[in-house]
């Protein structure tokens, strides 16, 4: 899925928040005498690094470079942790594969069936057939966009959308999202909203789950909106085309 990786808004640490703690991209860091394997390496990140958690350490199998899974990014290092390469894929040369694509798709890949789609917002179209969700702000612009102009040319997908109103970017977006829960018919009012900018007459007073959707998207990671989640459990970021969108629910849909 080429371009996944790209977030409309960001609300934790980032590759360029990273580059500025380490000053630039391939930075001398330190050198450790431990057993050269991903315990040691871990352990050594971890030290140098004690703001950032250390989700995974992997060899990769390229030149003796680890993999490393911290901040919602993969960096690389070797196994001495000396430097690290904070920026940049990983491609295989003979057979064109983007290695830190794909691997960030597998790192980042969520349990579907786990999610409480009763928090969110179903829209059917179709058959219904194929499942996406999305964590959405209502006042996020590319969320808009993604709705206007990308899963308006999607059908046969049942669609889950759960409010994600980031008070940081957008300070109205969860008084907006509590007037569209509490409508009378939600669905109806949230394709209202993000399709014509109409908000539904409602007083928002009745029990909204934006508490329960927040700590939802910090447990499985999600830092921008809009988040597309598939079947399979692989998640897309941003606006992408439909047609990005349309294969991957094909394929999620046959596994």
């Amino acid at each position: 899925m080429k371009n996944n990786r790209k977030a409309a808004y960001s609300m934790l640490p980032t590759v360029s928040t990273l580059k500025k703690l380490v000053g630039f991209t391939l930075l001398s860091a330190f050198a450790v005498t431990a057993m050269a394997d991903e315990a040691s390496v871990k352990k050594a990140i971890e030290v140098a690094y004690p703001k950032f958690k250390v989700e995974s350490v992997t060899k990769s199998g390229y030149a003796g470079l680890y993999e490393v899974f911290m901040g919602g990014q993969i960096i690389y290092t070797d196994e001495k942790a000396s430097f690290l390469i904070a920026e940049g894929h990983l491609v295989d040369i003979k057979t064109k594969k983007d290695i830190t694509g794909e691997r960030m798709e597998e790192l980042t890949k969520v349990d579907f069936a786990s999610l409480p789609l009763a928090q969110a917002i179903k829209v059917v179209k179709g058959n219904g057939s194929r499942k996406l969700v999305v964590f959405s702000d209502v006042d996020c612009p590319y969320c808009k966009r993604l709705e206007q102009n990308e899963l308006t040319n999607i059908t046969d997908v049942t669609i889950y959308t759960f409010l994600y109103p980031i008070a940081s970017l957008h300070p109205d977006a969860a008084n907006k999202s509590k007037l569209i829960w509490c409508a009378s018919n939600r669905t109806k009012a949230w394709q209202d909203w993000i399709l014509n900018n109409q908000l539904p007459k409602t007083t928002g007073t009745c029990d909204v789950p934006l508490e329960k959707v927040g700590e939802l998207a910090r447990k499985i990671g999600v830092t921008s909106t809009p988040t597309l989640f598939f079947a399979d459990g692989k998640r897309m970021l941003g606006a992408q085309p439909h047609q990005e969108i349309e294969r991957a629910l094909d394929v999620a849909s046959k596994k």
